[in-house]
């Protein structure tokens, strides 16, 4: 197979978001969980005690895909969801100590990868780049939560 035809400028920004999430999508399967479980776990380190509703929101999926998601990470230990005494209809989930060890570094991980993209780059041309692309996404809609 050939490889793509890289001939326009959006072009290769998508080939570097492309190798960027290659890498990402390699260390967590590298962990034995999908990138969805990754994401979830990652998002309950960093926001203990969420509710489902939370994570359907952020991963723009059903609660009921949610509900099947913890349950799968929660048969692995890497996940447990409490009532909440608030309201105990609702479940809060947490990242076990095991799920939160599974997927640290992944930040790092991802920096090294930047690093190993931008290599070809000195310090004036990083910041030439970051300055050319704030300016092409300043008038673009951003991302919401």
């Amino acid at each position: 197979m050939d490889a793509p035809r890289l001939t326009t400028i959006l072009d290769l920004v998508r080939w570097i978001g492309w190798a960027q999430r290659k890498a990402g999508e390699d260390w967590i399967r590298s962990r034995e969980i999908t990138m969805e479980q990754g994401f979830a776990l990652g998002y309950l380190v960093q926001n203990p005690g969420a509710i489902q509703r939370d994570l359907a929101e952020i991963t723009r999926t059903s609660p009921a895909s949610v509900s099947s998601l913890l349950q799968g990470l929660e048969r692995r230990g890497l996940v447990e969801r409490r009532a909440d005494s608030a309201d105990v209809r609702s479940k809060r989930a947490y990242a076990t100590p095991t799920g939160a060890e599974l997927i640290a570094g992944f930040e790092a991980a991802m920096t090294a990868v930047d690093d190993t993209i931008l290599a070809p780059l000195d310090q004036t041309e990083r910041a030439t780049l970051h300055a050319l692309l704030t300016k092409v996404t300043a008038e673009l809609p951003q991302p919401t939560r």
